[in-house]
């Protein structure tokens, strides 16, 4: 997983990333927790879902927003750690000119970024949000949501109580096209034991797995 430095609207961020042998392979851009309460792109979550993403194919990056580990720049409340996550997705697609898919992955804070990032961001294909704080950020900017994806949650998170996470899913299921993977983890709060990060990977492989396979089955009925 080298390391790379690209340029951000703050100066430089710091950032892991793998690139796929296949030249047309989808990427994937992770997103960490909130960079004031010990968020980096080293968060055992993220870095589980790093590993899952490049073993299903994809090139895939994580870094640090502003002002975390050698990333440059300091936290700026959200709007500018937004238009980091835009700055890595121009790194992105930029060694992935011919990428087949792209796809946004976060974990609390970076799950709101994340979201914010699909609105600014039309041909973002698919999504998955772990722990978005609905509680403690509007998500109403997502009128209308511009893709379905997953959105996980722990049943018992002392932070972002789940009904406030489940009235987010069902006013985006009520949406024209948008199907939300919603689920569940019983007895997981905010944050997840390594048994509870292995449970998250793995439901966000399915989810990333069957859209996949419709994908495929879509371009070979063309």
């Amino acid at each position: 997983m080298p390391e790379v430095m690209f340029a951000g609207p703050d100066g430089r961020l710091e950032g892991r990333y793998h690139h796929a042998k296949r030249p047309n392979a989808p990427v994937a851009l992770l997103l960490h927790p909130h960079p004031l309460h010990g968020g980096t792109m080293n968060n055992r979550v993220i870095h589980s879902l790093y590993a899952r993403y490049q073993a299903m194919g994809f090139s895939v990056l994580r870094f640090n927003f502003r002002g975390v580990g050698k990333s440059q720049g300091r936290y700026d409340g959200g709007i500018g750690e937004i238009s980091d996550a835009a700055s890595a997705l121009d790194f992105l697609q930029a060694v992935n000119p011919a990428a087949s898919m792209l796809w946004v992955a976060g974990y609390s804070f970076g799950s709101y970024v994340g979201m914010q990032l699909l609105m600014r961001r039309p041909e973002m294909g698919g999504f998955v949000s772990t722990s978005a704080p609905a509680s403690h950020y509007d998500f109403g900017f997502l009128a209308p949501c511009p893709c379905s994806g997953m959105i996980l949650h722990g049943e018992d998170d002392e932070l972002v109580p789940v009904a406030s996470v489940g009235r987010l899913v069902d006013k985006l299921n009520t949406q024209k096209g948008v199907k939300i993977d919603y689920r569940t983890l019983p007895g997981a709060g905010h944050v997840y034991t390594p048994a509870q990060v292995e449970t998250v990977t793995n439901m966000a492989e399915e989810h990333v797995q069957s859209v996949l396979g419709r994908s495929r089955m879509a371009l070979a009925a063309d």
